[in-house]
């Protein structure tokens, strides 16, 4: 088959090619036999299921053993937690220990929520990069939406971390999470009606704000004291992001 002086045979080559090609895709092949089903249960265990839709409940606590008690339901999208929560629940307000707590979480649901502190825009954004720094796609960081929440949360934003602006009682305030690019604003909506505001249509307002704006923000419900509010929010006014305790 040697057709041509000093040179290799077209045939040749081409069958070189061929058997190096059917070679490396019986390698490939082989190699994503192998590895196929842990890609199946790490996808299956990080994706929401395709008929939950846009709709997310997050679960509000530290508590591992509530975790384990609560996630196999399949309803959660994600776990939420403050300083205050992890003083309840017996988790030292560390970094340490909320990196701890985030890898346990992450093996169960999809995002993890966790508030920066400090009293200063720089604090807290030191302390929200320090959190976030294990995993920035799945780790999202609560900033209060005050002045130096704020500029601390543009901050953040802009560095590539997700963040939740919380701590939110006025739906003007939705204007503000809009405009910064915050993933979520958490409104209280329980603490709003002890208050002696109609929290629930403040937080059908923010949800008006932000659908207005075209925003991409999410209106996190947090403060639940009954499943008849989330009711009434998913169905009158459009909300479909919800945080709440075991005990809700």
């Amino acid at each position: 088959f040697d057709l041509c002086v000093g040179q290799s045979s077209p045939i040749l080559v081409h069958a070189e090619l061929v058997n190096t090609m059917y070679g490396h895709s019986i390698l490939f092949l082989s190699l994503l036999l192998v590895g196929l089903p842990s890609l199946i249960d790490a996808l299956s265990a990080a994706v929401s299921p395709l008929a939950r839709g846009e709709s997310r409940f997050f679960l509000d606590t530290a508590s591992t053993d509530e975790w384990n008690e609560l996630i196999p339901l399949g309803i959660f999208h994600g776990i939420t937690t403050n300083p205050t929560i992890l003083e309840r629940c017996g988790v030292p307000c560390n970094v340490e220990a909320v990196h701890e707590l985030a890898a346990t979480a992450l093996d169960m649901v999809d995002e993890f929520l966790c508030q920066a502190w400090g009293s200063t825009a720089e604090e807290m954004y030191n302390i929200g990069m320090a959190l976030s720094a294990p995993d920035r796609e799945r780790i999202v960081i609560k900033c209060p939406v005050t002045a130096e929440g704020t500029k601390a949360a543009s901050r953040l934003i802009n560095k590539g971390v997700r963040v939740c602006l919380t701590a939110c009682y006025n739906s003007n305030q939705a204007l503000v999470a809009a405009s910064c690019g915050a993933e979520y604003l958490a409104p209280y909506l329980g603490r709003m009606t002890d208050a002696g505001r109609d929290g629930l249509l403040e937080c059908q307002k923010m949800q008006a704000v932000v659908d207005g704006m075209g925003s991409a923000t999410r209106i996190m419900v947090a403060s639940i004291r009954n499943a008849d509010d989330m009711a009434t929010l998913a169905a009158a006014g459009g909300c479909d992001t919800f945080t709440f305790s075991p005990d809700c």
